[in-house]
């Protein structure tokens, strides 16, 4: 029997469509088969998916299968496919009679209890929903929680393998997060211990020059000797810096979702980035890109600051490749994969010794 069941791809910071296909029942030895460039965290879903589904009270199957991640020229990367997949060979070995359960984005790791944990580009996933009008998405809680900021696409939490099976099967009833309330509780306070502008004594020619950069936009380069400052007042830039707009609040959550930040609990959800790399950082890290390409450093600081400390020190290829972003405010990457453009806005503080 043949089950289909939507999920999504990340490709930069946006999602792409997958079909993932299930079909069970097939003639031959009883094994499982994974096709549609699947990488090595996709391959090895299938033993947590198998044990997921036999710790919640469910068979494996125990005939052939072959499970299809379509289209078959994009790559997969991730655990997102396994709630998917679990519940695709549900629907093809009749455990699960579900309704148009190819009408739900549906998006998961699952442990292997049965459980599920948060997966990445959660945001960008519930655009894409939006975008193909479907009914809605199912999602772990942190990933709902992150997924719910977006209007007029409803965002389903599930906890476990079980709930999905039997919220699709209408037997349990799994009300929609309030996209306001999500919006609410990523609104936050800054934290306590959260360094602020105000705390800067002295300094006046100094604080002067970053009231006005940043009430302008403009770049800054400090240059003093060791223990002037330098460091601490570029920590403080983004305190003064405005609340971003929900527009840019939502641009920010989709590059730092992309990365894995938001599920790793690395961000204060509603501050304006600030990002400090290394001056040993390469250029791949600094700009962007991977197998799948993905956010680098200056995306990351997109609508904050990217911070260069000891300017000097950075590799000349590592700043020569940010001169045409900073310019066009974007970045394209082309890798075998594909090409992304990330955006990437950023106000550029750098420190020297004189």
């Amino acid at each position: 029997m043949l089950a289909t069941v939507a999920s999504a791809a990340l490709q930069g910071i946006d999602a792409e469509l997958v079909h993932v296909e299930v079909n069970a029942g097939e003639a031959g030895e009883p094994k499982w088969f994974l096709v549609g460039l699947p990488d090595a965290a996709v391959k090895e879903s299938c033993d947590r998916v198998f044990a997921a589904l036999n710790n919640s009270g469910f068979h494996p199957p125990r005939t052939r299968t072959t499970i299809n991640l379509a289209p078959g020229h994009l790559r997969k990367e991730g655990s997102c496919y396994d709630l998917p997949i679990a519940l695709g060979i549900l629907a093809a070995t009749g455990q699960l009679k579900a309704e148009n359960l190819g009408d739900w984005l549906i998006a998961g790791e699952l442990s292997l209890s049965g459980a599920t944990r948060p997966v990445r580009g959660a945001l960008a996933m519930a655009r894409l929903a939006r975008t193909l009008h479907k009914r809605g998405v199912l999602m772990p809680a942190l990933s709902a929680e992150e997924a719910a900021l977006v209007d007029g696409v409803p965002v389903h939490r599930v906890d476990s393998l079980d709930r999905a099976a039997r919220f699709l099967r209408g037997e349990m009833p799994l009300p929609a997060l309030d996209p306001a309330e999500s919006r609410r509780r990523t609104q936050t306070p800054p934290p306590d211990g959260a360094v602020d502008f105000s705390e800067i004594k002295g300094q006046h020619a100094l604080r002067r020059a970053v009231e006005v950069a940043v009430a302008g936009n403009h770049n800054l380069l400090m240059i003093g000797p060791p223990g002037s400052g330098k460091s601490m007042v570029a920590k403080r830039i983004p305190s003064i810096m405005p609340r971003p707009t929900l527009e840019e609040h939502l641009e920010i959550l989709s590059i730092h979702s992309a990365a894995g930040r938001t599920i790793s609990g690395e961000m204060n959800w509603d501050a304006r980035p600030f990002r400090s790399p290394h001056h040993t950082v390469s250029d791949v890290a600094l700009l962007g890109g991977g197998t799948i390409p993905g956010p680098g450093e200056i995306s990351l600081a997109h609508h904050g600051v990217l911070f260069l400390d000891e300017l000097p020190e950075f590799k000349r290829s590592a700043l020569e490749v940010l001169r045409q972003p900073l310019e066009d405010g974007e970045v394209s990457i082309s890798r075998s994969a594909g090409k992304v453009t990330l955006p990437c806005s950023v106000m550029l503080v750098a420190a020297m010794n004189p």
